[in-house]
């Protein structure tokens, strides 16, 4: 009986944070909930005020099995969210999860043996966007290439090695509860804002491609530019809270957008060489989609070069309107890194 007990693996709470959901949300909680996994479960799911019928399924979900329950996010913004589902949960080791996401067989499992064997705070894996139709299926593949997103690992995959941020990610309690949780201004970037006080605490940030969560990507190129201008948005507000934070993979999309504006305006008012920079970006991402949609349909793969001009312009746009008065806001609200006993001893 003892030994039995002490095999037992450690419980476990998964939060989900979500808003308008509706058409993914049954869907990440039902992988959720297939996850074999022997340890005790529940899932936390933080409702937002969703527009569509996503507290309706929330509520369906509920009935339909113990493990699941709601709280209430009347904010809407994730970090809020997150921050109110860690408060109602109750188990050891805590599992993000977003509402158009879904974990792959044996994640949980997989994660908690990654925390146990690397001592680790937080362990993530790779972001495998995943489409349902053309649109989708040419985005997923955009999200997935190096000519999209670079060199991230939890995008293209890697080697398992300790890591800045992950996606998502799986922590120990005691990190989340030491730290105070989710930075609630990082309206953005909250994943990496929590992951730099955990590594400046001494935690260890660990990335495994063995961690493989699906991930639907937004459904429209309106939908797309917005999540990604809001991408490069935040980001230059991360890179003027922590000064070196900052690399050539995220000067790209600005560069690029900078460097395209000013061919335009060359090549219409003095000469039409100007027309050489536009053009070869459009060369360049015409070419870099043929492997990026190898065996998608014809349709899916004319659609990638609109993805990935989408994602890099936005994301482009985003960084340099970034307004110095949101970094300023954020950093008044910085919080530093609360060390444990052990590392203050």
């Amino acid at each position: 009986m003892n030994a039995k007990s002490e095999a037992q693996p450690p419980a476990v709470s998964v939060i989900m944070p979500v808003l308008n959901e509706e058409r993914h949300l049954r869907e990440a909680v039902h992988a959720i909930l297939r996850q074999e996994y022997a340890g005790e479960m529940e899932v936390v799911v933080a409702l937002g005020p969703s527009t569509d019928r996503t507290d309706e399924i929330a509520a369906e979900l509920v009935r339909e099995d113990p493990r699941v329950h709601t709280v209430p996010n009347p904010t809407g913004r994730t970090p809020a969210a997150l921050n109110a589902a860690i408060k109602a949960s109750r188990h050891p080791i805590v599992v993000r999860v977003d509402g158009h996401a879904a974990l792959s067989p044996g994640y949980i499992t997989t994660a908690v043996r990654l925390l146990e064997e690397t001592g680790a705070m937080n362990v993530g894996g790779i972001m495998h966007a995943e489409g349902q139709n053309d649109w989708e299926y040419a985005v997923a593949a955009a999200m997935t290439s190096k000519i999209g997103v670079g060199n991230a690992a939890f995008h293209t995959g890697g080697e398992a090695q300790q890591a800045e941020t992950v996606y998502l990610g799986v922590f120990r309690r005691e990190a989340l509860e030491q730290q105070g949780g989710y930075n609630e201004e990082f309206i953005r970037a909250q994943d990496w804002e929590l992951n730099f006080r955990i590594r400046e605490a001494g935690g260890l940030i660990w990335f495994s491609p063995d961690l493989l969560v699906s991930y639907r990507p937004r459904p429209s190129v309106k939908a797309l530019a917005k999540q990604y201008k809001d991408y490069g948005r935040w980001r230059h507000v991360v890179a003027r809270y922590h000064a070196g934070s900052i690399n050539l993979r995220y000067l790209a999309p600005p560069t690029a957008l900078c460097a395209i504006a000013a061919g335009l305006v060359v090549g219409a008012a003095l000469t039409p060489w100007g027309f050489v920079i536009p053009g070869g970006y459009l060369a360049a991402i015409t070419a870099g989609s043929v492997p990026a949609g190898k065996g998608l349909p014809l349709k899916a793969r004319l659609q990638i070069p609109v993805a990935l001009a989408t994602m890099h312009m936005s994301w482009g746009w985003g960084f340099l309107t970034s307004p110095r008065s949101l970094a300023r806001k954020v950093i008044a609200s910085r919080r530093p890194a609360v060390l444990g006993e052990t590392q203050e001893a």
